[in-house]
């Protein structure tokens, strides 16, 4: 397991191997027994009515999960498409799983309650050091929106259920880092999603979707807010 916040300064540690660990914290990298495997990608298709949607499995702990989102919220409110978060906490981060826990909680009080609940954890990840700092922060957004937060916020672990079933998801499909982005389509033809490796290529794969499934019948979903949680696929 690696420890990314807890690497030692040592003389010993020479520059290449110091740069590879810079390179391995740019993203978080998911800890497997056993290599990855290709996974299956079959659940990656947009949720009934869409013809394309923004797939994303993310970590409220990892940095570049927090640089990604205000992105992914922008892309589908932009093109008025669905955005299908999917939790994916990794065991080397050590508030991850209880913040998406108290973000499916949120959620159960409103869609947007529950989205600007993981804007905010993703805001003051630099603050949040435990679990006790997150519950600070928990409490102080609860308060700031008239919210009375039990001390158990999850006491017949349902909410604890979903996460794992997210996690379970995300391990089928094969997901080796967060946050791990798809524009998936309904196509029926070739291969319906593309990986987002390059942010910045983002709006233009989109366009490339829509076009490619212009003939296709649907409906227009609404973007997070609506369609936000997706449900994880056993």
């Amino acid at each position: 397991m690696f420890l990314f916040s807890r690497v030692r300064r040592s003389s010993a540690y020479s520059l290449p191997l110091m740069a590879g660990f810079l390179l391995l914290a740019t993203t978080c990298i998911a800890q497997f027994s056993t290599p990855a495997p290709a996974g299956d990608k079959s659940p990656l298709r947009p949720p009934a009515g869409a013809r394309v949607a923004i797939y994303v499995f993310e970590d409220l702990e990892c940095p570049d999960c927090s640089r990604a989102a205000p992105l992914l919220v922008e892309a589908a409110q932009k093109y008025k498409i669905p955005l299908l978060v999917h939790d994916f906490p990794l065991p080397m981060h050590v508030w991850s799983f209880d913040a998406a826990v108290n973000a499916r909680w949120f959620d159960t009080k409103g869609k947007k309650i529950g989205d600007d609940y993981r804007a905010a954890v993703f805001a003051a990840q630099p603050t949040i050091h435990n679990q006790a700092d997150l519950r600070s922060l928990t409490e102080k957004f609860a308060s700031s929106h008239q919210i009375s937060l039990p001390f158990v916020v999850d006491p017949q672990k349902q909410l604890s259920d979903a996460v794992k079933a997210d996690y379970a998801l995300g391990q089928r499909i094969g997901i080796e880092h967060t946050p791990t982005i798809w524009v998936v389509t309904n196509k029926t033809n070739g291969v319906p999603f593309v990986e987002i490796v390059d942010r910045t290529k983002l709006y233009e794969i989109i366009d490339t979707a829509l076009a490619e499934t212009k003939s296709t019948t649907s409906q227009t979903v609404p973007a997070r807010g609506k369609v936000m949680k997706a449900a994880a696929k056993k």
